[in-house]
């Protein structure tokens, strides 16, 4: 999906998403469940754009998904399924990795000295859900950012379209680590890209406190025992301890 670009000036625009996370719920997806909505929103999503071929099954899904370092989740707004993404934690010791397959060159070094990464893809969304919320990019990739604390790693990275670069560049202040090259079975090229996130940690959350987040709310959706129920967003309590924080 396009993203929408970052706005100028956030005060408003972040209120606005703290506010549309109250009906905001994230669904951690069990590898058990190979015809999980979630799968068969990435077919949806793609075959509208005709990236992949027609299949019977209807579901996209690849042998990444059944990785023990893959979380795939999806989000929901008011109980319907509004957008998907997974994503990697790629350590030295667990180098399963899309991105990793596609820029080995780029991507080992990182690895061979002890850094470690998050690497989202499959990020795809309802057609009339992101027609109609416009900061969905934002909503979904609140995962993601969690995820980068959660697992405390050196960087986030993102395969991403050349049109969607300046979003990711506004937001996280990623910078473009390769040219172009084609990610499995879909029929357009992406770029990789990097954010270092104790670099860039603090400067997005001040920005974008709907980015925040709880010990606790990382811990259902990460932890080794994740629930795997709906779990409610906890920016709205973790920017207000913040903000006692900073005070007291």
């Amino acid at each position: 999906m396009q993203p929408e670009a970052a706005p100028a000036t956030n005060s408003r625009f972040a209120t606005t998403l703290i506010e549309l996370l109250d009906s905001v719920r994230y669904r951690r997806v069990s590898a058990d469940q190979q015809f999980d909505p979630v799968y068969r929103l990435r077919y949806d999503a793609y075959r509208r754009e005709n990236f992949i071929p027609i299949n019977s099954q209807q579901v996209t899904r690849d042998s990444y998904d059944d990785a023990a370092n893959c979380y795939c989740f999806g989000v929901y707004i008011d109980d319907t399924l509004v957008s998907s993404i997974r994503f990697h934690h790629v350590t030295g010791q667990d180098r399963t990795s899309p991105s990793r397959t596609i820029w080995p060159e780029v991507l080992e070094p990182i690895l061979d000295r002890g850094d470690n990464y998050i690497d989202p893809s499959r990020f795809t969304a309802d057609h009339d859900a992101s027609l109609a919320i416009p900061a969905l990019p934002y909503l979904t990739l609140r995962i993601v950012a969690m995820a980068s604390i959660f697992f405390s790693v050196r960087y986030t990275i993102s395969s991403v379209r050349a049109e969607h670069s300046a979003f990711y560049r506004r937001v996280f202040g990623s910078h473009r680590l390769a040219d172009e090259r084609y990610w499995g079975e879909l029929q357009f090229p992406v770029c990789l890209y990097a954010a270092d996130v104790p670099t860039i940690r603090n400067r997005v959350f001040e920005r974008f406190p709907f980015f925040m987040s709880t010990a606790e709310e990382r811990e259902a959706l990460f932890g080794a025992d994740p629930d795997l129920r709906a779990v409610a967003p906890s920016a709205r309590q973790a920017h207000r301890l913040e903000l006692l924080e900073r005070v007291g």
